[in-house]
């Protein structure tokens, strides 16, 4: 703080930042009265996961440091009910767990793969109540099948609700206190979101994997519908704001503009009336003192091809803002013309305070799976620094017209690798090097945004996976540094024929092959890239993990630290930045959502915020597969991991000091 000139109190939970003169003054007081009544007359608390709903994933405590962090014990640990129902029934197969828990008043209130949601003694580790909405009677989930990540707290007065959005496509409300249905809230505490879509919806194609978001009593809730088409009409991803008391709804925003709406001009020959997706399936931000909710949409139906979708396609890869009361567009930015990449926007816009060119600026910084940092002003959405329209490879498929240019921000520079040239090959050794010309040889291959073909496979990086995925970045308002872990894995696509009517070409995608588990392309695989924010310039990037010392080709070359290619998720403290990475991911054939999880070097790691040096590390018994959270009790600080899923013990781990 000390760069600022400023103190910080925490006065009802808040953190409040005052001037050091006023506070050696006698004004100071009187500020804290004021933010203090403040507190009082607000009409609602409401939380969710990452600490507060900028997605800021910043936890102001510092009693566990780097002097510290290694020696960190485990204080205990709780098993997913999810576990008892596929025991049961070993056909469902849930995906990992992906949800991070939200702690009110010592209770820790977590999601499972299952949706089902726990109330567990923050101290302890005993259950208070699991409430279980039966979801997985009504099969398997569309897209990743089981998978959850996470509910919202919300309470006014002796008011104390969770939110729960399901995967089988339900918005409920529960007590508290007990995890018993609100009865008032829609009918008998829940309501049906399939329905009110406009069309048709079956619900095995929609539902809902990421926690609702609620600001100025309003709960704003997204859906998830796969990209990919599997009938003729999918499911529009229209975003909606209920009451949060009573459940009615106050509006709702057509992903996909209607006729005479703003935008609906984009979707050619009335294209916008067939198609679905263009929904927001991942984590939300939203700022209450401007009544203002951002929302990251991902990409339409078909998201490799698309032919039948002439234009534009707004809202599909657009960060949008909207009124949380009305549900009116304040802004938006569409991030990727007539996708064909299926760069999803795959995380919580991170709303930043920022100080440039001693400008200070409310802006709000959105990562993407395609490696580029996007930043605005928050209430008018004008760019911090410029972005360009560029000129892009086209098409050469029949009947697809892709957009002439794509926008490219100048500043932050891109945090991972973009596009794929013979110049990116790995030259460890002259054979490596020309092993890997030899596979490159079997792909098209060029610059972002490079759309896929009809002959042979095409190379996109960053692939499906980022770049950025929905672990999001993580931001610390003291020294205005934006941190961003990211996953350095290409994905070939190819059009082939589609089975279902309407969509005549479909994107077939698999990873680039490697040379006996050696990527082709140069490291690092994965790391983390901190960027400082008032200046858009990166201030280091490290890489996470090492494929090195595993392979029995690298290990005898004597190679730097690698990076392994996984998903990160991080946590930043006042003292550390703290990254979990996740084990290896094996689909399973056919078409049921589903994948077998390795344990690949599970640990948590703590990185000095400042350089990026790792200076500490915990091992842990299966990889970390959430974000993970920290919390004091009685003076205490203790850390929270989620791990496991699928075909691996589901299990939350509490970490404290010994």
């Amino acid at each position: 703080m000390k760069k600022y000139n400023l103190c910080r109190l925490k006065i009802q939970g808040r953190f409040c930042y005052f001037s050091k003169k006023a506070y050696r003054t006698r004004l100071w007081p009187f500020a804290m009265l004021a933010l203090t009544l403040l507190s009082f007359v607000s009409p609602a608390q409401d939380i969710v996961q990452g600490y507060d709903k900028s997605g800021s994933k910043y936890a102001g405590v510092g009693q566990i440091n780097s002097e510290n962090f290694s020696t960190l014990k485990v204080a205990w640990t709780w098993n997913s009910p999810d576990e008892q129902i596929t025991l049961k029934d070993p056909k469902l197969k849930t995906w990992v767990w992906e949800s991070t828990p939200v702690l009110v008043d010592s209770v820790l209130y977590i999601s499972t793969s299952m949706s089902q949601v726990a109330a567990v003694n923050a101290l302890t580790g005993k259950s208070i109540w699991v409430y279980d909405p039966q979801t997985w009677k009504n099969g398997i989930p569309s897209n990743n099948g089981f998978v959850h990540r996470g509910i919202t707290y919300w309470s006014s007065g002796n008011d104390k609700r969770i939110i729960l959005a399901t995967g089988d496509g339900y918005l409920i409300a529960l007590n508290a206190l007990d995890g018993k249905p609100v009865e008032n809230f829609g009918n008998k505490g829940r309501i049906d979101l399939t329905t009110g879509l406009g069309r048709t919806v079956d619900r095995k194609l929609y539902g809902v994997s990421s926690p609702a978001i609620i600001s100025r009593d309003v709960i704003i809730v997204g859906s998830k519908v796969n990209d990919v088409p599997l009938t003729k009409l999918m499911p529009p991803g229209d975003v909606r704001g209920f009451d949060v008391r009573t459940g009615k709804q106050k509006w709702v925003f057509h992903a996909i503009p209607q006729k005479g709406e703003f935008g609906s001009e984009t979707w050619e020959e009335g294209s916008g009336l067939a198609d679905g997706a263009t929904n927001v399936w991942t984590l939300m931000s939203a700022d209450d003192s401007l009544g203002y909710v951002y929302l990251p949409f991902s990409t339409p139906s078909n998201n490799n091809y698309g032919g039948e979708r002439p234009g534009d396609n707004l809202f599909g890869e657009s960060l949008v803002c909207l009124d949380v009361l009305t549900g009116k567009r304040v802004w938006h930015f569409q991030m990727v013309h007539h996708g064909l990449w299926d760069y999803d926007l795959p995380a919580a816009p991170n709303l930043i305070d920022i100080v440039v060119d001693g400008k200070p600026i409310k802006a709000v910084a959105q990562v993407s799976k395609q490696g580029f940092t996007y930043v605005f002003d928050r209430i008018n959405g004008k760019p911090v620094w410029p972005i360009q329209e560029r000129a892009v490879p086209q098409s050469t498929v029949p009947g697809e017209k892709s957009a002439a240019t794509q926008p490219f921000p100048t500043k932050p520079l891109p945090f991972d690798r973009q596009g794929m040239s013979t110049e990116d090959l790995i030259d460890f050794t002259p054979k490596l090097k020309a092993q890997a010309l030899g596979v490159f040889a079997k792909y098209n291959s060029g610059p972002l945004f490079t759309p896929p073909a009809l002959d042979k496979p095409t190379i996109q990086m960053p692939g499906i996976a980022g770049g950025a995925s929905w672990s999001g970045a993580a931001f610390d308002p003291s020294t205005q540094i934006l941190y961003i872990p990211s996953n350095t894995m290409p994905y070939a696509v190819k059009l082939v024929k589609s089975k279902v009517d309407g969509y005549p070409l479909i994107g077939e995608t698999k990873p680039v092959e490697s040379i006996d588990e050696i990527p082709i392309w140069k490291p690092p695989y994965a790391r983390i890239t901190a960027v400082d924010m008032q200046t858009g310039l990166h201030k280091w990037v490290s890489p996470v993990g090492d494929i090195g010392k595993d392979n029995a080709i690298l290990k005898t070359l004597n190679l730097p630290q690698l990076g392994r290619a996984a998903r990160n998720h991080i946590l930043l403290t006042e003292t550390l930045l703290i990254v979990g990475q996740e084990g290896s991911t094996q689909r399973e054939s056919g078409d049921s959502p589903t994948a077998t999880f390795a344990i690949k070097d599970p640990k948590l790691l703590a990185y000095d915020k400042g350089n990026g040096k790792v200076v500490g590390e915990v091992p842990l018994p299966r990889n970390v597969t959430a974000a993970p959270m920290t919390y004091v009790l009685n003076g205490k600080q203790y850390i929270a991991i989620t791990t496991g899923g699928a075909n691996l013990t589901p299990e939350l781990i509490i970490l404290t000091l010994p």
